[in-house]
């Protein structure tokens, strides 16, 4: 069996009795959404909250993903647990993980991932939905806060891999906001220097339609600051729009 605590966090769920895999397996709670039925197993996501402490309990049955490291699968949540830790290791901010445990019983592999809820935080889908009724500062701080989140993210050697608006939370901070990412599962190394960064900025930017070609193209200023020279920004321009347009005729 693995098994990790936040040391944060454990004292917490020691006094609620929550301070063991049997326990939180066993926790009757109303889930979030529909139970995830795929890759041979299931997946679902549950809230907790422990008096004015609230998290987001996730468990899953053989919902394994497979991995040229690990050709025989391991559990969606230990690389998603295994990537939170990298993240916090290389100061990407990210939510923040309770406790991790992994079980096999009889041929089932079991695992739950108990994280921190974001209650104060706002995803940028939802900021984007309010889009044009907010002021001028504040888009331009919520811009500059993904530009900052993504170059924070590639300046770690990191790519995401689903640098969607649904996976950027952020919240005020005085005149500023402070981003974070989630949904860690797909991220890995860069290994393929400006192409990685642009599939990262692509994603973000197409999902994210509501925004001008100005504020595109200070979103894309802010993240290659210092080194942002009008004709390197229309480098990164144009290849963006080159993978949006190859996108486009895919589909």
């Amino acid at each position: 069996m693995s098994e990790h605590f936040s040391a944060s966090d454990r004292a917490l769920l020691q006094a609620h009795g929550l301070d063991s895999f049997d326990a939180l397996w066993a926790l009757q709670l109303d889930s979030v959404d529909a139970p995830n039925n795929a890759r041979g197993g299931w997946s679902s996501v549950f809230r907790l909250e422990l008096g004015e402490t609230a998290y987001y309990l996730k468990r899953q049955s053989n919902y394994l993903t497979h991995t040229l490291h690990r050709p025989f699968g391991e559990p969606t949540f230990a690389c998603e647990f295994r990537n939170i830790r990298r993240y916090q290791r290389l100061g990407i901010p990210t939510l923040q993980a309770a406790y991790f445990g992994e079980r096999r019983i009889a041929g089932e592999r079991r695992a739950i991932l108990l994280t921190r809820a974001l209650d104060d935080w706002r995803d940028l889908h939802g900021w984007l939905d309010d889009w044009r009724e907010l002021d001028a500062p504040t888009r331009e701080a919520l811009l500059l806060a993904c530009a900052e989140l993504a170059r924070t993210l590639h300046q770690a050697g990191q790519r995401h891999g689903c640098f969607y608006p649904k996976h950027i939370f952020l919240r005020p901070a005085g005149e500023r906001f402070e981003a974070c990412l989630i949904d860690l599962e797909k991220t890995r190394p860069l290994l393929l220097g400006r192409r990685d960064r642009t599939l990262d900025l692509e994603a973000l930017i197409r999902r994210a339609a509501i925004w001008s070609e100005g504020e595109v193209r200070q979103l894309i200023e802010s993240y290659l600051a210092p080194d942002a020279g009008e004709s390197v920004v229309d480098i990164w321009l144009d290849k963006i729009a080159g993978r949006r347009q190859r996108k486009a005729v895919r589909a």
